[in-house]
Order: C-alpha cells, then structure tokens, then sequence
C-alpha cells in the first residue's frame, strides 16, 4: 500500500514554463525552418519537389525513432541535461546546414538535427511532471505546447520572409540564431531541480512485518523520478488508460498536417489562384493554436479532462468541414478554428499522458506519445497528399474527421472503462 506524505514539488513554475517554452521555440522553428522555402532548395540542388521534401520528412522520421530511446537515456543520465544538450546541438547544426556541399550531406546533417530535437520533444513533458507536478502540469505542459506552435510558425514565416533578401542560405541561418538565443536562454533558466524538495510515498513492505520503507527521490541534475533502474520503465506497465492520448495524439496530428500539407495546394489552384507567398500566411493561424494550448489547463480543470478533449477535436472537426466552403474568408477562418482544436486537444492529451503515467514511467510514457504523435504526423501527412491528389479537398475532409471522431470515440471508451464498477 501506498501512503502520500506530500504532494506536490516547490518549484517558480513560471520560470520553469517560460524555461522549457523557449526550448520549444527554438525546437520547433528549426524543425520546419526549410520548408518554405523547398523550392530553392530543389534549384540548388537540382531537385524535384519530392526529392526536396525529403529535407522535413528526414528530420521528422529521424525524431520519432529517437524519441524513446533518448527518453530512457533521459531516464539514466538526468532530463535537464538531455533537454540542454538536445536545444544547443539542434541550434548548432542549424547555423552549419547552409554549408552542406550537397544534398545528401544536407540530409545526414537534418538527421541528426531531428534527433536532438527528438531530446526536447520526447523529455520535456516528463521533466515538467517532475518540477511542477500534476497539480500545476496541465497549465506548463500548455505553455510548453504554445512555444511549440510559436516555433512552428515563426520558423516558416521567418524563413519565408527572409527568403528573398537573403536566399535560402541567408534564411536558414537567420531561424538557427533565434533558436540558439532562445536555448542560451533555457540554460541560463532552466532549473536543475525542485526548489525546495518534496517528500515522496512510502511504502509498506507486506502485511506480515508491517515494515515501511521510504523510496527516495532522485533529482539529481532535474532529472527527477528516474525510469527504473537501468532498464527503460523499470518494468513499469503503463496501462491501457493511456491508449487514448495516444491514440489522440496519432490520429488528430495525423489529421492535421494531412490539411495542412495540402492547404498550399488547394490556396494555389483556381478559383483561388493564391501566389505561393500568399499562400504561406495560412501558417498564420498558429497563433489560434498558441491561445487554444496555452488556455487548454484551464478548459480541462473547469470541465473535466474527457470533455474538454472531446470538445476540443470536435471543434477540429467543424474547422476542416468550413474549410470546405469556396469563400477564401471561410477557409481562413476554418484553418484558424482548426488550429486551435487541434492544438487545445495536443495539449490536454499531452498532459493527460504525464499525469496518469505511473512516476517512474513518465519518461518512456512521454516518449510513446511522441513516437505516436510523429509517425501519425508521417503518415497522415502522406496519406493527405495522396487522397487530396486522387480524391480532392472534399475526399480529405472526410477522411480526417473519421480520424478526429475515432480519437474521440477512444476517449469516451476510455473513460467508460474508468468509471465502470
């Protein structure tokens, strides 16, 4: 049996939120910095479009696979430093990408940047649930989540617009010195661990001798519950309660980019006809997704965490379906009430997943979520393309709501399963 003693770590949760915001930022602006401006990168290199998309598609991959094994490294050498490294190394090959003497090389060098972007993505979760606890996480994992989409977009605006002063060269250069501002200023915040301590459970050891036995915490470098002893999660099952944020997390990314990958397309054909710089400022409507996270703790501690998800994807849902209408204003609107779904539902999934995972799982649980997050942004995003090409925008649609109200319906199950005698 397990009895509390105390709660919750003693930590300045601002600063820690603000800390591991600008991690995202810096994360995020480099993972998608080269995708607007794709078409230089094809003239450069003698590409075509495909082959120059690959330059998202290596990085993205490369950052699921690590995704878990950098958790449990996390796990055994401390969060904070993973993090640390994971934000000044991403910077770092950031700044070198314009130097790549050919595409292949360019390629080898967005490995390994998804990679130490993959040290962010798959610890920073956990190392919240560690530093705040699960009474104040929901609210820093949405700060967390709003520098992600900040990122996001800053780093296709920034480097579409620097673009054409600068060249591809130029632009790529000028995202990779915002992130590496932004990591020197995690280091320089980022706390090594609770400010204060916590006390943690204790545990009678059988019901013969009565005997308790004090487990100890380990924060040593912030790094906080390791994932067992060794061995990534300890043991420790996560259980069949988190297959809905995980399932959430798949399915609605998947359903988001699928919109988003084809978005340009569509802004691009008749009656539309939009200039591909035109096109771009879709990305805009990140900044609906930045509010929508950012205020996702406070929808789910004032619902409930199963309705306010479920209320969330279902908003995504009615944002697709307005994308529908032929009015270029609607679209606009549809992208921007999209967004916010999709991001308010990531948040509260992502929460969900740290909070309910037992401690010394948070970080391969952590990890789970993103390796689904990230293989359902590949191959969502594929298979967008290929039934938007095939099918058209209305056939796309169709498809991603299927996906939003599955995510749903596991969500509901889900909780029926928790609440069943």
């Amino acid at each position: 049996m397990v009895v509390l003693q105390a709660s919750e770590p003693i930590v300045d949760t601002r600063r820690v939120s603000a800390a591991v915001a600008a991690a995202g930022l810096s994360s995020f602006a480099l993972l998608y910095a080269p995708q607007p401006v794709l078409p230089q990168l094809a003239a450069a290199y003698g590409l075509d479009p495909g082959s120059a998309s690959l330059a998202i598609g290596v990085a993205t991959a490369s950052l699921a696979v690590a995704v878990l094994p950098l958790a449990w490294l996390a796990g055994v050498a401390g969060r904070r430093r993973v993090i640390l490294w994971s934000v000044v190394v991403s910077a770092v090959i950031g700044l070198l990408l314009p130097l790549a003497p050919s595409f292949p090389v360019f390629l080898v060098m967005r490995g390994v940047q998804g990679v130490a972007i993959a040290g962010f993505a798959g610890v920073a979760a956990a190392y919240l649930a560690d530093q705040v606890g699960t009474a104040r996480l929901a609210g820093a994992v949405g700060a967390m989540i709003a520098g992600n989409s900040v990122g996001g977009m800053l780093g296709r605006l920034g480097a579409g617009f620097a673009a054409d002063p600068l060249g591809w060269h130029g632009a790529l250069v000028a995202v990779a010195g915002v992130a590496l501002v932004c990591a020197l200023f995690t280091a320089a915040t980022l706390p090594r661990g609770a400010a204060g301590g916590h006390r943690t459970p204790s545990r009678e050891a059988g019901a013969q001798d009565g005997t308790p036995t004090q487990d100890r915490a380990r924060t040593q470098d912030g790094a906080g519950t390791r994932d067992g002893a060794g061995t990534p999660g300890g043991g420790v099952r996560l259980g069949v309660g988190l297959v809905a944020p995980f399932a959430v997390g798949a399915l609605a990314m998947g359903a988001f980019v699928a919109l988003y990958n084809a978005a340009g397309f569509r802004l691009a054909a008749p009656p539309l006809s939009l200039t591909p710089a035109a096109a771009s400022l879709v990305f805009l409507s990140y900044a609906m997704g930045t509010a929508s996270s950012a205020a996702a703790g406070r929808l789910a501690t004032r619902l409930g965490r199963t309705p306010a998800l479920v209320a969330a994807l279902v908003v995504t849902v009615a944002g697709a379906a307005l994308t529908a209408h032929p009015s270029l204003p609607v679209i606009a609107a549809g992208f921007a009430v999209l967004t916010a779904g999709f991001f308010a539902a990531h948040a509260i999934a992502n929460a969900w997943v740290t909070a309910d995972a037992p401690p010394p799982a948070r970080g391969r649980a952590a990890g789970v979520y993103t390796l689904c997050y990230y293989l359902g942004s590949g191959a969502g995003g594929t298979a967008g393309a290929v039934v938007y090409g095939h099918a058209g925008w209305t056939w796309l649609i169709v498809m991603t709501s299927a996906w939003l109200l599955l995510a749903a319906l596991a969500v509901l199950v889900t909780r029926r399963r928790r609440t069943a005698p």
